[in-house]
């Protein structure tokens, strides 16, 4: 069985940094061509933020560019997501992603996505 768990969400001030971590189990090497963060805003559309690929290669989304950073840790088989200068903007669930299917220029498209995570929230106050 597969499972991913988010972790690190809470309630910030704009300016401030939180670590998101996504702790996996079951998700074997073929599960995890590609990685990713997606988040939802109430009222919103689910989008895609970041997606890490199998050789590491990573992508963003223009609106997180130089601000978040995606990795793999290997520790525990999961993914992180440090997100630097927050702002209101980012106020949403956050959710961990993986999928058996390559990441497609560079992202993960929502509807290649295989196993999602539970989310974690994310609040950010002005």
């Amino acid at each position: 069985q597969v499972q991913l768990v988010e972790s690190g969400g809470g309630s910030v001030q704009a300016g401030g940094s939180l670590r998101l971590s996504c702790v996996t189990s079951g998700l074997t090497f073929s599960r995890r061509a590609c990685l990713a963060w997606f988040r939802q805003a109430p009222g919103k559309e689910r989008e895609g933020v970041a997606a890490i690929d199998r050789g590491g290669t990573t992508n963003y989304a223009d609106s997180v560019k130089g601000r978040f950073t995606i990795s793999k840790d290997s520790a525990k088989n999961g993914l992180l997501l440090q997100m630097n200068s927050l702002n209101p903007e980012d106020t949403a669930s956050y959710y961990c992603a993986a999928s058996v299917w390559s990441c497609t220029d560079g992202m993960l498209p929502s509807d290649r996505v295989t196993h999602w995570g539970q989310g974690t929230q994310v609040t950010v106050s002005s």
